[in-house]
């Protein structure tokens, strides 16, 4: 690798720029692969090369600043220590990711995380030092997540892991990595997140949300695992044997809890296992608990209300029905922009009917397209000249692509045995189906037990659901929790757990 100067002359002045390239030999002959573009060096603008770094002057014992300069160029008077350089002579040796690599490792200690994992990792008869694996491990994760094998293989030597922590390749070995995650799973309940949450954020544990996501792997099924299974996915990968991750954190976005569950579980089973684990690690007392629909049951919410716990949870638009009539008659009441809300109170619960002008355009603009389409299919299917097997195919692939939009519309279709005409298959407009969707686009429905708060206080405190979702998406994108490349449940769930410890850290 080497310095290369590109030339060019513009208004009778000469500009440079440089740029790092390397001598790449090929069978046609060698090629320059560029590396790194370091701009322009020019002439008349004196702020763009005069270049300045600070040296530890040892003979004085002071920090004195030096301005740099190419060999060939001549610095201006004012100019106290100017150094030539020879850009033609420079060369790029073991270029390594440093900043990011200490960023990474100072946020680890404003956590005193060094404090917490020391006694519980230690070092193996060896002098294998496991706190230096995990720390490799975490902003590996950070940085530019991927599978142990890479980081083994590629990352540690192009960064600057082993020149911060005073070790070298071994930290990396691909066993030692393995085995590090295999001491990690079971102090991931240890409180002592609580405590540097609770001195450095103020984090407060009074509300709590909870949500659950899913991640993938790319292998074929399992026969001997109790976690990866197939189940509903929502990474829209039905295909892929997965995990269920269900997650705990603070309005601030801090998680509090994590549970790695097999692939196949139900939302609804999942409650009352984390119930018992808040209830024995942060004590029992009136706590809010902020949920999505379909994640808590009847029995759930009768056993928060026996606790005292309170609840703010949403609820499935089918339960609008038993309390249509009370809502009907009662006006809207304008919480924030293109934000209604009504309310209704059901024994001991306050219902809570949301409208939003932005989601009802959306969901409007879906029925409408989807509706437009399915009506063009199925003209097109009245005009074909088809046997009612083939129709009924048909439907069937309409009906797939239709969705919610299928239920709109009464189809009539032919007797088995007979033909496939206008008159023996037509379809409708389902007008009063289609008044019902209507009036419930854009809605939503709440359900508390608060009593005595604003309708617009239960909506902010509902949509603070999006933290825990802004925490799935940095799990999943930012720090590529999926795929998941590991087989041994163990090391599953060692692999999310230092997904999760680097979320801490970005939080």
């Amino acid at each position: 690798m080497y310095l290369r100067c590109h030339r060019r002359n513009k208004d009778g002045k000469t500009h440079r720029y440089w740029s790092v390239v390397e001598s790449v030999r090929t069978r046609r002959g060698v090629h320059q692969r560029h590396l790194l573009y370091l701009g322009e060096i020019n002439d008349t603008q004196r702020s763009q090369w005069c270049s300045a770094i600070e040296v530890f002057d040892e003979s004085r014992h002071e920090i004195r600043q030096l301005s740099l300069f190419p060999e060939d160029r001549a610095p201006p008077p004012d100019i106290a220590h100017p150094i030539g350089i020879q850009l033609d002579r420079m060369s790029l040796r073991r270029p390594r990711q440093w900043g990011g690599c200490w960023l990474a490792l100072e946020l680890w200690n404003q956590l005193g995380l060094d404090g917490f994992w020391t006694p519980r990792l230690g070092e193996s008869r060896k002098g294998t030092p496991w706190l230096q694996v995990l720390k490799t491990l975490v902003c590996y994760r950070l940085l530019d997540p991927g599978s142990e094998w890479r980081l083994h293989r590629d990352w540690f030597g192009k960064s600057a892991m082993g020149d911060l922590l005073g070790e070298d390749e071994s930290v990396s070995a691909k066993n030692t990595l393995y085995r590090c995650l295999d001491r990690l799973v079971e102090h991931k309940d240890d409180s002592h997140l609580k405590a540097q949450w609770s001195g450095l954020f103020n984090a407060s544990y009074d509300i709590l949300l909870y949500d659950l996501t899913s991640t993938y792997f790319e292998c074929d099924p399992p026969e001997d695992s109790t976690l990866r299974r197939f189940g509903y996915s929502r990474d829209k990968r039905p295909d892929c044997v997965q995990v269920v991750v269900a997650l705990i954190v603070t309005p601030e976005g801090f998680p509090v809890a994590y549970e790695v569950m097999p692939g196949n579980t139900s939302d609804k089973t999942t409650l009352p296992t984390f119930l018992d684990r808040i209830e024995r690690r942060y004590g029992r007392r009136n706590r809010l608990w902020i949920m999505d629909r379909g994640i808590p049951t009847e029995p759930a919410l009768e056993r928060m209300r026996a606790e005292g716990a309170s609840y703010l949870v949403g609820t499935p638009r089918g339960r609008l029905t038993q309390i249509e009539r009370q809502l009907f008659h009662q006006p809207w009441k304008q919480v924030q922009s293109q934000i209604e809300v009504k309310l209704a109170r059901d024994g001991e619960d306050l219902y809570v009917l949301t409208r939003s002008g932005g989601r009802r355009d959306k969901e409007q603009a879906m029925r409408r397209r989807k509706l437009k389409k399915l009506w063009a299919r199925l003209q097109e299917l009245q005009a074909m000249n088809i046997q009612r097997d083939a129709l009924l195919l048909k439907l069937g692939a309409a009906r797939q692509e239709a969705g919610r939009a299928w239920d709109l519309v009464d189809i009539h279709l032919p007797g088995p045995r007979e033909v496939v005409t206008a008159r023996t298959f037509h379809f409708r407009l389902d007008r009063a189906r289609l008044r019902r969707v209507r009036r419930s686009e854009g809605t939503y429905l709440l359900r508390t037990n608060l009593d005595a708060v604003s309708p617009e206080d239960l909506w902010k405190q509902y949509v603070v659901l999006t933290e825990i979702e802004q925490a799935f998406k940095e799990i999943k994108q930012d720090l590529s929790i999926r795929p998941v490349y590991h087989q041994l449940d163990a090391r599953i769930e060692a692999h999310i757990f230092v997904s999760f410890l680097r979320v801490i850290a970005c939080r």
